[in-house]
């Protein structure tokens, strides 16, 4: 069963996959928020531009190579993003990140996961929004962190793998932010690394 993290929770990708793990999938799922409407009837919804992107880091914590809508794989191949949702209809992840933990390569410390509102619409608009971390190889889910706080706020550093001890672990991050990429939540990853 998968773990419901709150903010600020750290745990073992392999203890609670229940074993080593070799290809983990970043799932991230959004709905629009339903407007208007006579007690929810003839409510209308706008589409959505929800972006996920990871951005990997270092020993040092310098970004060394980061995977988004217009980069959808990492240059050594160990990271691939299945392609952009621009609405977020659907059932399910709207936009998944495949990490090949084997393949991530020896320098690269941590994995920091962002989502931005790319057309600018703030998390007030969202709804449903989760990120989730499943063994990609069974499809089995590992990790669920619920996005869904309203506000203001147009991005958020949803989580961050890291390697601790010859093991990855996560962390539930969930600090919010303004920006329509990545490249605006720098100055907030830090901290966090």
């Amino acid at each position: 069963m998968a773990v419901n993290l709150q903010k600020g929770q750290k745990i073992s990708l392999e203890k609670e996959a229940g074993g080593a793990l070799s290809r983990v999938t970043m799932g991230l799922g959004w709905d629009v928020a339903k407007k208007g409407g006579f007690f929810g009837f003839g409510a209308k919804s706008d589409a959505i531009d929800l972006d996920a992107s990871v951005v990997m880091f270092d020993d040092t914590n310098r970004p060394v190579d980061v995977v988004w809508f217009r980069q959808l794989k990492s240059r050594d191949g160990s990271i691939t993003h299945t392609g952009d949702n621009r609405t977020g209809a659907g059932d399910g992840d709207d936009e998944q990140i495949v990490v090949d933990l084997r393949t991530v390569p020896p320098n690269v410390r941590s994995l920091v996961f962002t989502v931005n509102s790319f057309t600018g619409q703030n998390f007030s608009t969202v709804q449903n929004a989760f990120c989730r971390i499943f063994d990609t190889n069974n499809g089995k889910e590992i990790a669920r962190y619920d996005l869904s706080v309203q506000g203001s706020h147009t991005a958020q550093i949803m989580a961050k793998l890291y390697r601790h001890n010859g093991e990855w672990k996560m962390h539930a991050i969930g600090e919010n932010g303004t920006g329509r990429t990545f490249d605006d939540l720098m100055p907030l990853i830090v901290p966090h690394l």
